[in-house]
């Protein structure tokens, strides 16, 4: 079950970014070029979170239930914060990763408080940029890009 729940964490961490980067996209696009907000750009956003909801919530079913990796470093955590993998998804990756799902909430509902498209899309662009970032930041890029590849 671990295997098979990674893995699709796995292959959805690149669903996330994709629809991430094309709401960013259509944000930046919007603002700059001074174009109505659009149901397409509130989908993009919806869209974004959506996906960002299914991959947090299959990396707490991770975090909390199935990874032999948390479970090991929560045995002996003092320990574990000085081996860098341990650290790493035992802290780092949940806190970055918690804050690209609030940015990308963010990015989907700060375009709604505002009255002008123009702020509409600069609020989605900056929260899609922040979340980006978070991922960036907080993304394993010590494992395999796709499940299988090595």
């Amino acid at each position: 079950m671990y295997s098979i729940i990674l893995a699709i964490h796995n292959i959805m961490r690149w669903v996330v970014v994709i629809l991430i980067v094309i709401a960013a996209v259509r944000a930046y696009m919007g603002w700059f070029n001074k174009r109505d907000w659009t149901e397409a750009d509130r989908k993009a956003g919806s869209f974004a979170a959506m996906a960002m909801d299914i991959q947090i919530l299959l990396g707490l079913a991770l975090y909390f239930f199935l990874s032999p990796l948390i479970r090991s470093a929560f045995q002996d955590f003092r320990a574990a914060m000085k081996l860098v993998d341990l650290r790493f998804f035992a802290i780092e990756h949940v806190l970055f990763m918690f804050l690209a799902v609030v940015f990308t909430h963010l990015g989907s509902v700060l375009p709604r408080k505002a009255e002008e498209s123009g702020d509409k899309h600069k609020r989605a662009a900056l929260a899609f940029s922040l979340a980006l970032l978070m991922i960036v930041i907080g993304m394993p890029w010590m494992r395999p890009l796709l499940p299988g590849l090595h």
